[in-house]
């Protein structure tokens, strides 16, 4: 047991310092107009970075680190301890940018980190099946890709702290499916490698990891670590567990855990609305400053 949370908060840690990392490389850009021939520059120019090529290998850490921890404890163990991100997402960041958040902020992340443990150790889902047949893999598809088309189509309409909730709120729901697919993949290997190879879910998987990449480096365009990070661990969670339970039948029965589930939806109510009100959001704690009369960025000191 203490292994399984140490490798979990460890990976929450690697994860939070990949988040905060690419959004120090993507702060010390700027954003280049709209359009996709400069969204395509930008993103060359961000890919370059030791910021984002260090962030990069925290996220391989990440994977390898949740993996581990996955494999000597449950589910349901893990997931909740993952919420931690939130939380070292503003330490990491404040040693990064060397600013602190606002009180609120804390506050808010607080309550949603506290809201979002509550609520996946009340509804941690039974074990299901290991893969999903093809008609509940279009339906569930659709639902997703058609949530991301809208997502992305609103945060088109809307700039700032909105734009970077949207658009890490779209990242999230493809990672989740990713992580899905992921799933459906490993759950084939007993067919052998040959089928697994010459099957559908193998290249589905990279073509919508690939889509969520995107949108997590047009997530950290767009804005600030505070709107984007919430969206993307709430939304990640709460769709896996959607997506768990629709594809390989995970069923979810809360019985008397109803009440700190309850209470973990009211305390993710009360972060998401106090993180609204939060300086953060829209300031310019996780922005690289800027030389006077210049749109460059100003190395921080």
């Amino acid at each position: 047991m203490p292994a399984v949370v140490v490798l979990a908060l460890l990976a929450a840690l690697a994860n939070a310092a990949a988040s905060v990392l690419q959004r120090r490389a993507a702060a010390n850009e700027p954003e280049g107009g709209p359009g996709v021939r400069q969204a395509l520059r930008w993103l060359g120019h961000v890919l370059r970075s030791p910021y984002w090529v260090v962030g990069a290998g925290m996220l391989a850490l990440t994977t390898v680190l949740q993996a581990a921890a996955l494999s000597l404890g449950s589910l349901a163990l893990v997931q909740p301890l993952m919420a931690a991100e939130l939380l070292f997402t503003l330490v990491v960041g404040s040693a990064v940018f060397r600013r602190r958040p606002d009180r609120r902020t804390w506050m808010a992340f607080a309550a949603l980190a506290a809201g979002l443990a509550a609520f996946l150790t009340s509804a941690a889902p039974a074990a299901g099946r290991d893969t999903a047949s093809t008609g509940q893999w279009l339906l569930s598809a659709a639902a997703v890709l058609a949530g991301v088309v809208a997502l992305v189509a609103t945060a088109r309409a809307v700039r700032g702290a909105p734009r970077a909730a949207l658009l890490g709120l779209a990242s999230a729901v493809s990672f989740s499916l990713t992580a899905a697919l992921i799933k459906e993949v490993t759950g084939r290997f007993g067919d052998g490698l040959t089928t697994v190879l010459a099957s559908w879910p193998l290249y589905a998987t990279a073509a919508v990891g690939i889509v969520a990449f995107l949108l997590l480096q047009s997530a950290f365009r767009a804005g600030t670590l505070a709107a984007s990070q919430p969206a993307l661990t709430l939304g990640d969670a709460l769709t896996s567990v959607a997506l768990g339970w629709a594809l390989f039948g995970e069923q979810i029965t809360l019985g008397v855990r109803v009440v700190p589930a309850v209470i973990g939806v009211v305390l993710m109510g009360a972060g998401a609305a106090g993180l609204a009100r939060a300086p953060s959001v829209s300031g310019d704690w996780d922005t690289a400053s800027r030389r006077p009369g210049t749109g460059s960025p100003r190395p921080l000191r």
